[in-house]
């Protein structure tokens, strides 16, 4: 009985360095194959205004913080959105909001209270009384002694329509700020009427409700809500390490905060090639998760990152951000 103890203990003992061994090989970066040329850069909201990420809640009114201003460029218009394609940004986000006739304007804000000369929602307003806005009134780096947008950004807020006509052959990220399943409906028909490798670059997120109506009217569009993305990571945790994507990271895209990615198997080289061979993007985010997520904007932020990082970096300041990699072109 000893004897046979003794082996079976020995080959559990073998089995399990085996197991250690195919975990090792299978997620180790040093043995992963890197893919060729840089990251992918995400430009949040086009090139825009910044402002310190302390303290900031769902209803704070960021443009009353705003940093001084290192350039002309207001958020979610077509100028901005320009700027970054510009700079170097692979895929530019924006923010879209239905209005009162139907449309989607492009903007962030639960009310156009903080930034504009308006008050209420987008929903009280046509597209075109929305265009009449001056969606750089509230902007002020000083606490409201000088206002440097005020009167310069009237006729500036975009509709979705307006930007997918602007920008026919780029990659979009669009951000539907609610949980309203409506508003993935009402997306869904806009959506709908574009052809198929159109619709291949662009990607939707948002909360669940809009976002599962969407999927169920355009499956093959790419998407991404909380849902979607606690799905594909609890499943991948389980079995990643095997090297095996499961059918939720299919087609998606994942939003990682970098305090968390290095828990994820294969992280970085492996994990960013098996999702894109599973069509699906890996973007990664500043902060751990918990909060609002910051962006890469500094040269300092870049050096957190993986030596030959190649998914997708999302930044606020892709003017400072896109120069660093051509430069190392």
């Amino acid at each position: 009985m000893r004897r046979l103890a003794k082996l079976l203990k020995s080959k559990m003992t073998i089995v399990l360095i085996a197991v250690i061994a195919v975990v090792y090989l299978n997620n180790s970066a040093w043995l992963a194959r890197t893919e060729s040329g840089g990251p992918l850069l995400l430009a949040h909201r086009g090139l825009a205004q910044t402002f310190p990420l302390e303290g900031v809640e769902n209803d704070t009114c960021t443009a009353e913080r705003m940093h001084e201003p290192e350039h002309s460029y207001l958020e979610n218009t077509i100028p901005s959105m320009e700027a970054a394609f510009e700079a170097g940004a692979d895929i530019v986000e924006l923010d879209v909001k239905p209005t009162k006739d139907g449309a989607f304007a492009v903007f962030h804000d639960w009310t156009l209270d903080c930034r504009t000369n308006l008050t209420g929602k987008t929903t009280d307003y046509t597209m075109a009384q929305l265009k009449e806005a001056d969606i750089g009134y509230g902007y002020t780096a000083d606490g409201g002694r000088t206002y440097p947008f005020r009167g310069k950004g009237v006729g500036l807020m975009p509709s979705l329509e307006e930007v997918l006509d602007r920008f026919p052959n780029q990659a979009l990220l669009l951000h539907i700020k609610s949980n309203d399943r409506q508003e993935g409906e009402q997306l869904a028909r806009v959506l709908g009427g574009l052809p198929e490798p159109r619709l291949q670059q662009l990607t939707v997120y948002g909360g669940d409700e809009p976002i599962d109506a969407l999927k169920a009217r355009l499956p093959e569009l790419r998407v991404m809500s909380k849902a979607t993305l606690k799905r594909c990571l609890l499943a991948y945790e389980a079995v990643g390490w095997t090297g095996y994507v499961p059918s939720a990271c299919q087609h998606t895209q994942l939003h990682i905060p970098e305090k968390l990615a290095p828990f994820l198997w294969g992280w970085p080289h492996r994990l960013v090639g098996r999702m894109n061979e599973a069509n699906t993007r890996v973007i990664v985010v500043g902060g751990d998760g918990s909060g609002f997520s910051s962006g890469f904007d500094t040269p300092e932020d870049i050096e957190r990152l993986p030596e030959g990082y190649t998914g997708g970096i999302w930044t606020n300041r892709i003017d400072r951000i896109a120069p660093l990699y051509r430069r190392a072109e």
